[in-house]
């Protein structure tokens, strides 16, 4: 008799059914190493098919309860340790019943279920936790950026273009910046995570069952918001973009926080000293005792080359025929996962780093002018004292920047002659302005406190922004809420439809 003893199960694969050999056992290995993650979520999902096919009389009940009590046995002996000890990867809550209960019982869980829906569930709801977390920890970094943002108004330092001084800013400004791409990034990881919540349980491989199964119930007692409308559309091995867009919203968020590691690497330099990162967040040298070197910030950068990888790994992974082995697309998830982990680590570091940034505001200020970053507004002074035309007012003080330059000089020590030499030397005539004027144009404070145009830096502005960022934030934080929310209520539902199934089968 082939039937396999029930307290020795190894699987439905075992050699002499449909395949001859054993498989190899590095590559059954790799297979049960693949779903390590996925396996709180598959146990869910084995507890929601049971009680559905026991509500919808797929099963009779007492089996129903039977399969139930069994896994709630596992949840006290511990789901990843019994599952792992077991084996069977997707099909370990299976492989555990037929074991426990034998295959008159166990056996019966998997009616109507395919690997290919196992996986997908499992990917799925891996997926939204690594997006839930994601999102929490981007608004907790919104949240510090704007409490910094509001304590930093009056902090000024140059901003640059092209690698040179543009026009001044302040560190509010900057830091407002940051929050307003990280609430594009809360926008484009929400938006992934409403299209993965959709459930492809009871989809099977590709075109369901013949099984009454009952999808919407599945769906609703694993949290998910929507099922998918198309069986074929719910499976990895024919559609996987879901797959390939949360990497992507990951490796943009990463872009960012590249970004702005940069900034902070480059402002601890010796040549800029704009800030002093924390001891801990640094090493030194083995052999240069003089050196700082800041590890933190660099670990980012690291880490969003990893996260860009993870784009290129799931594009080629994920393409493909219709219908041809996925084995491969596990490489991608594999370090997606990995990805995600570091992503919530990584904001985590920003959220801990820059509130304990000591930032040198004096030196900073002084930066913010001495290379001639508030020279538009001397041109602008031109303009509305002198009535000059824009381009008039741009091309003389670009000379005066050249002639200061060549006689070493620098936007201290710019003169009414100075000015008037350059403004001749243009067109012929004196620009008029006095000494009070220039220095009135050129101070980086008053700099700032006229750009009160609407996304300006000025300190009245800034606050402007801030307020608005803390009410979208608000509402952003109320939507993690309800996300939370729904899926613990599930989670609830779900056990107590455990319970009524069982305590229908005790007679309670």
């Amino acid at each position: 008799m082939l039937k396999q003893p029930s307290s020795e199960y190894r699987g439905f694969r075992t050699a002499g059914i449909r395949l001859r050999d054993e498989m190899l056992p590095q590559l059954a290995r790799l297979s049960a190493g693949r779903t390590q993650p996925m396996l709180p979520a598959l146990h869910a999902f084995d507890k929601a098919h049971a009680v559905m096919l026991a509500e919808e009389g797929l099963i009779p009940r007492q089996a129903g309860a039977a399969i139930l009590r069994a896994l709630r046995q596992m949840e006290k002996d511990g789901v990843v340790e019994v599952r792992t000890r077991v084996g069977g990867g997707l099909h370990s809550g299976e492989q555990y019943l037929i074991r426990t209960l034998g295959e008159e019982i166990g056996g019966r869980l998997h009616l109507a279920r395919s690997s290919g829906d196992l996986s997908s569930v499992g990917i799925n709801v891996l997926q939204r936790e690594k997006l839930l977390a994601l999102l929490r920890a981007v608004n907790r970094l919104r949240r510090v950026l704007v409490d910094l943002a509001s304590a930093h108004t009056d902090t000024i330092l140059p901003g640059y273009s092209f690698g040179q001084h543009a026009q001044p800013m302040t560190l509010a400004h900057l830091w407002l910046s940051w929050a307003a791409t990280l609430a594009r990034d809360f926008e484009r990881l929400h938006g992934a995570y409403r299209r993965v919540n959709v459930s492809p349980a009871g989809a099977a491989i590709m075109v369901g069952s013949d099984f009454p199964v009952n999808r919407a119930r599945t769906a609703e007692l694993l949290g998910f918001d929507a099922l998918h409308e198309n069986c074929a559309d719910a499976i990895l091995e024919l559609t996987a973009d879901d797959s390939l867009e949360v990497p992507m919203a990951v490796a943009t968020l990463y872009h960012s926080m590249a970004k702005w590691a940069d900034d902070l690497i480059l402002w601890s330099t010796s040549e800029f000293g704009f800030v002093d990162i924390p001891d801990r967040f640094c090493n030194t040298s083995s052999i240069m005792m003089q050196k700082k070197n800041v590890i933190g910030p660099a670990e980012v950068k690291g880490a969003s080359a990893e996260a860009l990888g993870c784009v290129v790994t799931s594009y080629h992974a994920l393409k493909g025929a219709t219908g041809l082995p996925v084995t491969e697309r596990y490489y991608a998830l594999e370090m997606l996962w990995r990805v995600a982990d570091n992503g919530v680590r990584d904001l985590g570091w920003f959220c801990d780093l820059l509130p304990a940034l000591h930032v040198r505001a004096a030196h900073m200020r002084e930066q913010a002018w001495r290379h001639w970053a508030t020279a538009t507004d001397l041109a602008g002074a031109l303009v509305r004292e002198r009535d000059l035309p824009w381009r008039t007012a741009h091309q003389i003080v670009g000379l005066l920047v050249r002639l200061a330059e060549e006689r070493g000089l620098g936007p201290a020590e710019v003169s009414p002659g100075l000015l008037d030499e350059a403004a001749v030397a243009y067109h012929g005539v004196p620009a008029g302005l006095d000494a009070a004027q220039i220095r009135a144009a050129l101070d980086p404070a008053r700099f700032i406190a006229a750009r009160t145009v609407r996304g300006g830096p000025a300190p009245s502005e800034s606050l402007r922004q801030a307020h608005l960022f803390e009410q979208a934030l608000a509402d952003d934080e109320r939507t993690v809420a309800a996300v939370e929310a729904r899926l613990a209520e599930a989670a609830s539902n779900l056990e107590a439809a455990v319970d009524t199934i069982i305590g229908a089968s005790d007679g309670t």
